[in-house]
Formats: structure tokens, sequence, C-alpha cells
């Protein structure tokens, strides 16, 4: 991992940006590749899905559309501590889900008049689980019990077909859905699965979603940005992220598995460790050394770790380090510090939060309750994770009575004239006509 040193160095918020490491040279083309792909789906159809499955992922004359058989062989041939386990973590996420969901709530402004806020599921939802260099039925949870915690009716679910099983979604992924009661499920992949969730297949009688949410790559994140606008999307959950805080009382053992955990993911994952210790710092790089080398995934991880977007940053104190975090907005922060819940407080811009040694982002990623679909590329600053609200709508309801519309009556006038538009006050003076 390079070290990029900020010691000595008072950065305003435009200068943190521009030295926090990010792979923007990845991001900017996915984004073009992604969004030609989506169209041509979008024109094509089912015949671009073929020649993508083919192109990426090797699957030929695949059932797109999963047959109802596939699923239940899945789950009644899941292993029983796997079961056990999504089981455990479909009832954490449900529990935490539903925290995210208002109730509905009425202002009285007067007598006869009130305005209702009600949030309204969408109708139907698209959730895209990635399969590409791991298999995710976690990913599975934790996009469709926040929707069905939310009311959405209908969910498709769709993950690229796998070479080792004859072009199939991989049998975990298709026991999660049916655990779920997931019964359209499509394999295809990629920012073409986007696309076509997005626009609709017809000759897969795939009807368009509402949203489209899930985690993926870069191509995958820059391809709900192609079809935003055509339907909502959550954050563009692309390649992971992990950037952790520590001091001189963090354990560089564990903060070294910790951004190996994370760098396994892909080799265009981002792991950051901030630090004002420099001694700390040296400890982690030769920690993560002898992680990495013993890791199954040992090529996949330097990979990740050598690239532009890791780095071991060294500041003054812990007040920088938590500024250049707040700058970056990482998808998975980490804090080690003598006081984690302080500095979890200081620190507002991340996906999620993890305070101290014993709540490591594996523990997210799995069975923490909370959702490890998280914004990436810095997103954190202004966008949400996945939740229930991610499929719900607000709305309000306005009720008035003629009473309490003639209490306002010569306000709505006024105001009409001033914005010289008369009809809108004679559309209510009408009311009160003899």
């Amino acid at each position: 991992m390079r070290t990029i040193d900020l010691r000595g160095r008072a950065l305003q918020v435009a200068e943190l940006l521009a030295v926090v490491p990010r792979a923007a040279e990845a991001r900017a083309t996915a984004l073009h590749v992604a969004a030609e792909i989506v169209d041509d789906v979008r024109v094509r159809g089912e015949v671009a899905l073929r020649e993508q499955a083919e192109r990426f992922d090797g699957a030929i004359d695949h059932a797109i559309r999963v047959p109802a058989e596939h699923i239940a062989d899945a789950v009644a041939t899941l292993d029983p501590q796997v079961r056990a386990a999504l089981e455990e973590a479909i009832r954490r996420v449900r529990a935490a889900s539903a925290a995210q969901v208002p109730e509905p709530r009425t202002t009285e402004l007067g007598p006869g008049a009130r305005v209702t806020q009600r949030w309204q599921p969408v109708s139907r939802v698209g959730v895209y689980v990635p399969g590409g260099k791991a298999v995710y039925p976690s990913s599975v949870v934790m996009n469709v019990v926040p929707a069905q915690v939310a009311g959405v009716q209908s969910v498709a679910l769709a993950s690229p077909p796998q070479r080792d099983h004859n072009g199939r979604v991989h049998p975990t992924i298709l026991a999660a859905a049916g655990l779920l009661g997931v019964d359209e499920v499509y394999a295809m992949g990629g920012a073409g699965a986007i696309g076509a969730l997005a626009h609709g297949v017809a000759s897969l009688a795939l009807d368009p979603v509402d949203v489209v949410s899930g985690p993926g790559n870069n191509f995958v994140a820059a391809a709900k940005r192609a079809v935003a606008g055509v339907v909502g999307t959550d954050s563009e959950a692309g390649a992971t992220e992990i950037l952790i805080i520590a001091d001189e009382t963090a354990d560089p053992r564990l903060i070294a598995y910790d951004l190996v955990s994370q760098a396994e993911h892909d080799e265009q994952a981002s792991a950051v460790l901030v630090t004002p210790s420099q001694v700390l710092a040296e400890d982690v790089a030769a920690q993560v050394a002898l992680v990495s080398t013993a890791t199954r995934h040992a090529d996949r991880v330097a990979a990740a770790l050598g690239g532009e977007q890791s780095a071991i940053v060294l500041v003054d104190d812990l007040a920088a380090a938590e500024a250049f975090s707040n700058a970056y907005a990482p998808e998975h922060l980490e804090i080690h510090v003598a006081d984690a819940t302080a500095s979890a407080a200081r620190c507002t811009s991340a996906g999620a939060v993890f305070v101290g040694s014993y709540t490591p982002v594996s523990l997210g990623d799995y069975l923490a309750g909370s959702n490890h679909v998280l914004p990436t590329g810095g997103q954190s600053r202004y966008a949400a994770g996945l939740g229930s609200h991610t499929f719900l709508r607000p709305q309000q309801v306005i009720e008035y009575d003629r009473g309490a519309l003639d209490a306002v009556r010569s306000a709505i006038v006024a105001l009409a004239e001033a914005e010289a538009l008369p009809a809108h006050g004679e559309a209510v003076t009408a009311r009160f006509d003899a």
C-alpha cells in the first residue's frame, strides 16, 4: 500500500478531495461502457442480453427467466448451516428495517384544515445481486427484506448466469430468494441486467420496475446512473470501500485483517487507513503484507491494495483524520481509537459507521442487522444506504373544509395577485360565489 503524508498541511475540503485516493479513471470508463450496454438492452432486449451473457459470463442458450423448480431445488438442497445463518440474517435485517418505516402523521393547521404525511411504497422493485468473483446470498437479504418491510408487492431479482452451473443463477442465491418468497428471478448480470429491469424485456415477460437496487462493480453503479430518471435507484453501490481511522491504541493486526477482508471483493476495492501514528502505520503495513499473502484471494487483494484507490494516510491528529474521512465519505468507516464513540459522532459522512475493535465491517456484511448496500465514490456526503425508505415515497394528503378555506381566502388572493396569476385566486373565490 502506498503512503500519503498530509502532516503539517492545513488542507481545506476542496484540497482534501483532491488528494483522497480514488480510482477516478476506472469510474469514468465504466460510465461510458455501461451507458452503451444499457441502451443496447433497451433497443434489442433479449438478443442483447444473450450476447452479453456469452461475452461476460460464458453462458450460452441458458434460461434467462429462472424456472420455479430451480428455485425450489436450491432451497431443498441448501446447506443447513447456511440456511440457519440466512434465516437469522433475515430476522435481524427485518427488525432493523422496520424502524425505517415512519408512521403517518396528521398536522392540524386550524379548524377543518389538516395535512397528512404518509409514505407510500412503490409497486415494483428490481433487485440486483452480484455473482462474479464471489457469491452474495447476503445481498438477496439486504435488498429484498427492506422492500418487503416497506410494503412492495412485486420483486424481480437478477443475478449473473454462472458458467460453472450451466448458465443458471448460483444455487445459494436462488435458495436465498426462495426463502424470502421471491419467485421472479432472471439469470442476467452487470449493466445489462440494470437496463433490463429499468426498461423491461417483453419476450421474457419482464415488466419494467419502479426502483432498481443492489450492489455491484463500477459498471453496475454506472448503469444505475444511466437509468436514473427512467426509474428510481438506490445509491450507486459500486466497488467496495473501507476507511479506518486508528490511533496508537489500535491493534495493527486487526486493522490489517479488516483492510484485506474488503480488498478480497474486487481488484477495484478501496482500502484506506488514516492515522496520526507513524508507528501504527508501519505496523499495519507489515501486518498487511503477512495477512494478504496468506489469504485465498491473495492476487486479487494485492491488486486492490496496490491500486491508486488504496493508501495509508498520515495526518497530524485525530481531528485531521476525522476531517479527511468526512471529505472522503467512505462506504464503510471503522473507528479504532481510544474514544471511538465520541469520534463516531464527529464522523458525519459515511455509508455505515463501525465503532470499536469488535465491530468489523464483516459483521455488517452479514449479521449486524444493518444494511450492507451502501453508497460509494464519496456519495455518502449526500446519499443514504439502502433501507425500507429507499422504496417509500413521501406524500402529503391535504383536506380543508369550507370554513378552513374561507379563513385563508384573502391571503391566497393576495399572493395570486402578487404573482400575476389571478386565476389562482379566482379558483378559490368561485367556491364562495352566491
